[in-house]
């Protein structure tokens, strides 16, 4: 991932929250232009600064960095779920799945 979809990714996951930039900036305790000033690509996050960020938006820094999923905090929340359901459900759901996932 480079800097502009590292960009894009904070921006289309904020938006999905539905926060704007200068809320979430003083969200996690920056100046009110921080996560503007990233997503335009004028300043980059710090390691803490994409921790805070990672934290906020409810996903984890794997989670984020993850550009094959448009709505990470959603399928974590799946995954979760199906952690506790046992082998005939899972062979249900991967069916349906499937059965889904044929266009």
């Amino acid at each position: 991932m480079d800097e502009k979809e590292f960009a894009l990714r904070l921006a289309r996951l904020r938006e999905k929250k539905g926060v704007s930039a200068r809320d979430m900036s003083l969200s996690i305790g920056q100046n009110p232009g921080y996560i503007n000033n990233i997503e335009t690509g004028k300043s980059k996050p710090s390691l803490d600064g994409i921790f805070f960020i990672c934290e906020y938006l409810g996903v984890t820094p794997s989670e984020f960095f993850d550009m094959e999923s448009s709505n990470p905090s959603k399928l974590a929340a799946i995954v979760k779920n199906l952690k506790e359901l046992n082998d005939g459900q899972l062979d249900i759901l991967d069916s349906l799945v499937k059965d889904m996932l044929k266009r």
